[in-house]
């Protein structure tokens, strides 16, 4: 099992707007991809992703549409109040992570 872990929304260290620029062409290319992502997990900061409109969504409904679950952290939603925000996916918890992160055959992490 493929397992996309997202824990902010910028990918690199640096200039704030050039890591989430990274992020989201990231997202696109592994969307438009071959490789198979069975689960996506977002946390902290990337959360955006799944309660704001804009690139990174659409990439995030390319890979559910080609089979992907989607799980934004709910602990996170809470804390932001946007779970009531979510626009795609579910609202997962710690342990999903922990059982993901694992047991999961391979995880990728754009940071």
């Amino acid at each position: 099992m493929n397992f996309l872990y997202l824990n902010s929304n910028e990918m690199g260290h640096g200039d704030p707007s050039l890591g989430k620029k990274l992020m989201v062409a990231f997202l696109l290319e592994l969307a438009k991809s071959d490789t198979e992502i069975h689960m996506v997990g977002c946390l902290n900061s990337a959360i955006t992703f799944t309660t704001a409109e804009g690139d990174a969504l659409e990439a995030l409904r390319l890979l559910e549409h080609k089979g992907a679950r989607i799980a934004t952290c709910g602990t996170c939603l809470d804390y932001h109040g946007l779970r009531d925000s979510l626009l795609i996916g579910e609202a997962g918890n710690m342990a999903q992570a922990v059982s993901l992160l694992t047991t999961a055959d391979r995880i990728i992490r754009p940071n």
